[in-house]
């Protein structure tokens, strides 16, 4: 029985229903620190649902989120990303016609806000953690580039960096290579290993090739619960996911 002061994130017994379907049902995941966990299973397995749970966009029926000991449930969004969560949606909420710079200016936690971005002055220590950010996401060269020439790949990789600029513990992506090229795909896995270095990576995912680069452990959902759990190798091997896949 593993202890909440083990993981970074702990949940147990999570659930959720709407209209009295369970989207998820008696979740329970452990993350380490340090750590790629990518949740993998057929859709309306409820894998979105459960990361808007962690990030308090839906509010659970049941159970515990414990993040750095810390519950989570009931907490508000702002006060959750404070906490160190930070979450990156499907689609790109970039602002489109600002330079990668001023992206990543804005999203550092003394830059929110209207007021205070009036009164924000770039210091050499808030353009060295751009300029740090800016090389970890690839776009180094593109300090000064608007942002809505940037190609989809980019559009991606600075919409991760506009998260990695509130330096959260918990990073959260949901399907991050959808409908990027082969190349950048590989770019985005060398990212997201770098990223899980000094921090841990919850990866929603469909593609299994981009799974097998990037996943210290993976969790397989089906119908709101766990199916299982394992290295990428000991999940695709067992008989439950085999059907469950081929069923589908």
């Amino acid at each position: 029985m593993s202890t909440h002061h083990d993981h970074l994130l702990y949940i147990e017994d999570l659930g959720v229903s709407f209209d009295g379907f369970k989207a998820v049902d008696g979740f329970n995941f452990y993350l380490d620190r340090d750590r790629v966990h990518v949740i993998i299973g057929p859709n309306g397995a409820g894998k979105t649902t459960v990361l808007d749970l962690i990030c308090g966009k839906t509010k659970a029926t049941s159970g515990t989120i414990k993040f750095n000991g810390r519950e989570l449930r009931g907490m508000k969004e702002h006060r959750i990303v404070r906490a160190g969560v930070g979450r990156k949606f499907q689609n790109p909420s970039i602002y489109e016609g600002l330079s990668v710079i001023e992206n990543l200016e804005l999203s550092h936690p003394k830059g929110r806000g209207l007021f205070a971005c009036l009164a924000f002055r770039r210091t050499p220590e808030i353009t060295a953690e751009i300029e740090a950010v800016a090389a970890d996401i690839g776009l180094l060269d593109q300090l000064d580039t608007e942002a809505s020439i940037l190609s989809h790949g980019q559009k991606q990789w600075l919409e991760i960096g506009m998260l990695l600029m509130q330096k959260p513990e918990l990073v959260m992506l949901d399907e991050p290579v959808a409908g990027m090229s082969v190349k950048e795909r590989a770019e985005t896995a060398k990212l997201i290993k770098k990223i899980a270095q000094n921090r841990s990576v919850v990866v929603i995912e469909h593609d299994m090739e981009f799974v097998k680069e990037i996943a210290d452990r993976v969790t397989v959902m089906h119908l709101g619960h766990v199916l299982a759990e394992g290295s990428m190798e000991t999940v695709q091997q067992d008989p439950k996911v085999i059907e469950v896949y081929i069923g589908h």
